[in-house]
């Protein structure tokens, strides 16, 4: 079950996953806010493989909020977001609107716990690993899970969408 910590007990993220009965580790570390890449960062910081931290990406399809969740260590291809999710056009999302529409800050946008569910597609690479991690709802907090508990939790799809 969850190792829960006064500083990270009660994010989003992780009481959407406690309710839901997914098992999960908890991995605070500590943000630099100078840092180019939150992603990357995590990873460093908590010594994982890069391939292993996940980041959460916002774009809009045809008019509508998606969610790509890809290694850190490479970028969302939209045109394969788009052929994920059926569509004719997907821009990056302005981050803002992806503040608002989950209720986390960008750098701790996690694809668990938004305000409301919206279409995800995660990377086919992470069915490689045992374990990933994601953002756990706050710059310097990532949570690990199994892959499939992630594509279940998120009610994703999963395809080639990293580059």
């Amino acid at each position: 079950m969850a190792k829960k910590t006064k500083q990270t007990a009660g994010t989003p993220a992780t009481v959407a996953l406690t309710r839901a009965g997914v098992e999960f580790t908890v991995h605070p570390y500590d943000h630099d806010p100078r840092a180019e890449s939150y992603g990357l960062e995590a990873a460093e910081a908590l010594g994982l493989a890069p391939e292993q931290v996940f980041k959460t990406l916002f774009a809009s399809l045809d008019g509508r909020l998606v969610v790509g969740v890809v290694p850190v260590t490479g970028q969302l291809d939209l045109k394969a977001l788009v052929r994920a999710l059926g569509g004719s056009k997907a821009v990056m999302a302005d981050p803002a609107a992806a503040e608002r529409a989950t209720g986390y800050v960008v750098g701790g946008i996690s694809p668990v716990g938004q305000k409301r569910q919206h279409p995800t597609v995660v990377d086919e690479s992470a069915l490689t690993h045992d374990r990933v991690y994601v953002s756990g709802g706050r710059r310097g907090l990532d949570l690990g899970l199994s892959p499939a508990d992630l594509v279940r939790i998120t009610s994703a799809v999963t395809a080639r969408i990293g580059r």
